[in-house]
C-alpha cells in the first residue's frame, strides 16, 4: 500500500480584525445593590481587620497580614475582577482558589445553591485594613471602586483550619512543606517566616526552598505540638505533611523473574546521535552493554546509587531505546541517544528527599538544553485541586516556552481508594506543559486501561488527564524490558514508568525522522491527534486514547487521508484564521476532520483556578458562503471536556485547556474551505492581562475521505504555493499496513 510523509504549513493567516466576539460580554445584574453591598461588608471588614489584628506582631512581617475576599458566583470572569477596589483599600492579590459558595442573593429565578466562586487571597496592612473598616459605612455610590462593592460575597480573616491539612498518622516529629505566599520580590515574607519559626523553636529549611511564582515552597521538621501555632503565620497559605517518593515498579510490580529469553542488542548506532533524550531517573545497573547510545550522568550533589533505583533506571531507559520489547523478534535500532540523569541516591528516603530530587531535576533542565526528556519518578501523592504540588509547578514554568516536550509518568495507584481520591494521578503529572501517560493493558484492540494506572480527572485547567495511555504491561502480558545486570535477556515489568518511556521512543523517532523541523509542541500534538479511543472510555480513564505502537501512523498518511502541522506564535488579543485544505471541488461522502490544538502557557501556581495565563477561543467555520451576518457560519468542534461541573460549563474553563482534541464527520458536501478561527486570551491572577507575551502553538489537523484515495496529492496540487511537503530527512523502515 502507497504511503505518504506529512506536510506542514508554518503559520496561518493573521488577522487584524476581530472575526468572532469571545464568548461572554458585558457585566450581570448584580446581585445586590450598593447600599446592599456595603451594608454587608462593612461589619465583614471589622471582623476581618478584628481578627488579623489578635495575630501577634512576629505573625505578620512588616505589619501586612492576609485575608480571605470571596468573589460572587456571578462575577469570576475576568472582565469582572475587582481590581478598582483593591487599588482604593490597599489590598494587594497575592493568589487565590476555587470554592463552593452559597450566595444569599443572585439574580437567577430560584433559590440561591451552592455554587463554585473564586476566593483571592489578599495583603494589606493591617493599620490600613483598620482604617477602611472604619470608613466603608460612609461610602457613597460614586465612591471609587464602589462598583466592585456588590461583586463581593465575603471578606474575613483566614484560620489555622484554613491553612493547616490533615496529617493522619503522622509522627511527633514530622516533615512538613510550608507553602508561602511569597513573590520573589517580597524578602520580608521569608525573613519573616525565619523569625516566626525561631519563636516556636523550629528550623526552616531555607537551602532547600524552592521559589515558583507567588509561591515560595519551604521544607521543615515540626512536632504535633506547634502545628497550630506555625499555621498563625499571616503569609502561610498551606501547612501539610511533605509526601515521600512513590514506591518504583522493579521492586513491587515484577510481573516475572523466570523467563529471561536470550536477546542480541542491535549492532548500530542510534538512527539519528544528533537526537538526545534525558532520561531523569535511578542510574543504570550496567552501562557497558549500552554505552553506544546511552551516556550515564549524576546529578550532584549525588551519593551512592541503590539497586533498586538502578534497576528501576534501567528499565526506563530500555523503554526509550526499544519499546516495550517482544520475545523473539530482533530489536529495533534505537532513534536517538540518551543521556541517563541519576537524581535517586542512597538519602532518598530522607526526610527531604522530594525536595533534594527536584533540585537536581531543575538545575538539569535548566543548565541544559534538552527537547526530549522522560520522567517516570515522582511524590507519592495523588493531585489536588486547591493546591499546586512544587513538582507540578517547578516543571512547568521550565516548559513555559514549548521548546521541551516532558512525557511524565501518572502513577501507579489506580486501585487506591477512590472515594478518598487516592487513586488520582500523582503530581507531577497534572502539569499543563507536559505530556502525562497512563499504561493501557494491550497492545491489541480489545484493550483498555491498566487497573493499576492512576485515573484523572487533572486540575482545572488540566482537567484531561492522562493526556493519552500507552502499553504498560500486566500480568500474563508484562512490558518486556532490558534485564539490568547484562542487559542480554529480558524481564517482564508493569506500570506507567513503562509506558511513559515508551511514548517519549515515538516522539524521538518522529525527531530522528524529521530533524528540526517539527518542534516539540508539534510532536505533542501529533502524538495525541494518533490516539485510538473507544465510545465507552471515559476521559478519567485513558485521556485522549491510547497511541499507536509504531510510529507509521504518525508519519505517513494512508490513501484518502491527508494530515497537516501548523505551528508557530500566537500573539496576545489577535485572530489567526487556520484553514483546513480540500480539495476545489465537493467530496463525495462523509469527510472526517479530526484536530489537536496544544500550547504552553506560563502559569500562576498562586492561583490554582486560574493556572493557565493564556486560553483559546477556537470557532469552526466549515462553509465560506453559508454566512450568518458577514461571517461564515459557526458549529462547535472542540466539546467542553466530558466530566465538565456546570459552573465550570458557564465559566467556560475549557478554553484554558493547553490541549484540545475532538473528531467530526461531516458530508463532503457541507464543506467549502473550512477554517479554524483562534483568538488568544491572556489573564494574570484572575485578571485580565495587557502584557501578555506570545504563546508557542501547534495544530495538527488529519482529514480523512475514504472515497477520495488521491487526497493527498489532490490538495497538494491546490495548495502548491502555500503547503510545504514535509520529508523525511532521515528514513525509518515502516511497514505498510494492508
Amino acid at each position: 500500500m502507497e504511503t505518504r510523509p506529512n506536510f506542514i504549513i508554518g503559520h496561518g493567516e493573521r488577522l487584524i480584525r476581530p472575526i468572532a466576539a469571545p464568548g461572554g460580554g458585558g457585566s450581570p445584574t448584580a446581585a445586590y445593590s450598593f447600599l446592599e453591598a456595603r451594608d454587608r461588608i462593612a461589619p465583614k471588614a471589622l471582623n476581618t481587620s478584628a481578627g488579623l489584628d489578635e495575630l501577634p506582631a512576629s505573625a505578620c512581617p512588616n505589619g501586612e497580614s492576609v485575608a480571605l475576599l470571596t468573589l460572587h458566583p456571578q462575577s469570576v470572569a475576568k472582565s469582572y475582577y475587582p481590581g478598582a477596589l483593591l487599588e482604593v483599600v490597599g489590598l494587594t492579590p497575592v493568589g487565590s482558589r476555587a470554592t463552593t459558595v452559597k450566595p444569599e442573593k443572585w439574580t437567577r429565578k430560584g433559590v440561591p445553591q451552592p455554587t463554585l466562586t473564586t476566593q483571592i487571597y489578599v495583603s494589606a496592612l493591617r493599620e490600613r485594613l483598620r482604617r477602611w473598616a472604619g470608613d466603608l459605612p460612609t461610602w457613597h455610590p460614586d465612591h471609587r471602586g464602589a462598583d466592585d462593592l456588590p461583586r463581593i460575597e465575603d471578606l474575613r480573616a483566614l484560620t489555622v483550619q484554613d491553612r493547616l491539612r490533615p496529617m493522619p498518622g503522622a509522627p511527633q516529629a514530622t516533615a512538613l512543606e510550608a507553602v508561602l505566599h511569597a513573590p520573589s520580590e517580597s524578602d520580608y515574607v521569608l525573613s519573616g517566616f525565619e523569625g516566626y519559626c525561631r519563636t516556636l523553636d523550629l528550623v526552616p529549611e531555607l537551602d532547600r526552598r524552592i521559589q515558583v511564582g507567588g509561591l515560595c515552597f519551604v521544607p521543615l521538621l515540626a512536632s504535633r505540638e506547634a502545628l497550630e501555632e506555625l499555621a498563625r503565620f499571616s503569609f502561610l497559605r498551606v501547612l501539610r505533611q511533605l509526601p515521600t517518593l512513590r514506591p518504583l515498579p522493579t521492586v513491587t510490580r515484577a510481573v516475572t523473574r523466570r523467563a529471561r529469553p536470550h536477546i542480541q542488542l542491535p549492532d548500530e548506532d542510534a538512527l539519528n546521535p544528533d537526537v538526545r533524550v534525558a532520561v531523569l531517573d535511578g542510574g543504570i545497573r550496567n552501562v557497558q552493554p549500552l554505552q553506544r547510545w546511552v551516556t550515564l550522568h549524576d546529578a550532584p550533589p549525588i551519593n551512592r546509587s541503590l539497586l533498586a533505583f538502578e534497576e528501576h533506571g534501567t528499565a526506563v531507559t530500555s523503554g526509550v531505546l526499544f519499546g516495550p520489547i517482544s520475545s523473539g523478534t530482533p530489536l529495533d535500532r534505537p532513534f536517538a541517544k540518551v543521556d541517563h540523569y541519576r537524581v535517586l541516591d542512597e538519602r532518598t528516603g530522607s526526610d527531604f528527599e522530594l525536595y533534594d530530587v527536584l533540585n537536581r531535576i531543575q538545575d538539569i533542565l535548566q543548565t541544559n538544553t534538552y527537547e526530549l526528556v522522560n520522567l517516570s519518578v515522582g511524590p507519592d501523592s495523588p493531585v489536588e485541586d486547591d493546591d499546586v504540588h512544587v513538582w507540578t509547578a517547578v516543571l512547568d514554568e521550565i516548559l513555559a516556552d514549548g521548546n521541551t516536550l516532558i512525557t511524565v509518568a501518572v502513577g501507579n495507584e489506580g486501585e487506591a481508594d477512590e472515594a478518598l481520591g487516592l487513586n488520582r494521578i500523582q503530581a507531577p503529572a497534572d502539569c499543563v506543559n507536559a505530556l502525562a501517560v497512563g499504561a493501557a493493558d494491550s497492545q491489541g484492540d480489545g484493550w483498555s486501561r491498566a487497573p493499576y494506572s492512576a485515573i484523572g480527572p487533572g486540575r482545572s485547567p488540566g482537567v484531561v488527564k492522562p493526556d493519552v495511555v500507552a502499553f504498560g504491561g500486566v500480568q500474563g502480558d508484562p512490558f518486556l524490558v532490558l534485564e539490568p545486570s547484562t542487559c542480554a535477556s529480558v524481564l517482564g515489568l508493569e506500570g506507567t514508568s513503562f509506558a511513559a518511556p515508551s511514548v517519549m521512543r515515538l516522539a524521538a523517532g518522529m525527531r530522528a525522522h524529521f530533524g528540526t523541523l517539527l518542534r516539540p509542541l508539534s510532536l505533542k500534538a501529533l502524538i495525541i491527534n494518533a490516539v485510538s479511543g473507544r465510545a465507552d472510555d471515559e476521559r478519567r480513564f485513558v485521556g485522549w486514547g491510547r497511541v499507536p505502537s509504531g510510529i507509521a501512523e504518525i508519519v505517513t498518511c494512508a490513501p484518502g487521508t491527508a494530515r497537516i502541522v501548523y505551528q508557530g506564535m500566537f500573539d496576545p488579543a489577535r485572530y489567526v484564521r487556520a484553514p483546513v485544505p480540500l480539495p476545489a471541488d465537493v467530496l463525495e461522502g462523509n469527510v472526517t476532520i479530526r484536530a489537536t490544538f496544544c500550547y504552553a502557557t506560563r502559569v500562576d501556581p498562586q492561583d490554582p483556578g486560574n493556572y493557565t495565563r493564556s486560553g483559546l477561543d477556537v470557532v469552526f467555520r466549515p462553509h465560506s458562503e453559508r454566512l450568518s451576518g458577514d461571517l461564515a457560519q459557526s458549529r462547535p468542534f472542540f466539546q467542553r471536556h466530558d466530566y465538565s461541573t456546570e459552573q465550570e460549563l458557564r465559566q467556560d474553563a475549557h478554553k484554558w485547556e493547553t490541549a484540545l482534541h475532538a473528531e467530526h464527520s461531516f458530508r463532503g458536501a457541507s464543506l467549502q474551505d473550512p477554517v479554524f478561527d483562534i483568538h488568544y486570551g491572556a489573564r494574570l491572577g484572575g485578571a485580565p492581562d495587557r502584557q501578555a507575551a506570545q504563546i508557542p502553538y501547534a495544530l495538527v489537523v488529519t482529514i480523512t475521505s475514504r472515497r477520495t484515495p488521491d487526497l493527498y496529492n489532490r490538495i497538494m496540487q491546490r495548495y502548491t504555493t502555500q503547503l510545504e511537503e514535509l520529508r523525511p530527512m532521515i528514513e525509518i523502515p515502516i511497514l505498510a499496513q494492508p
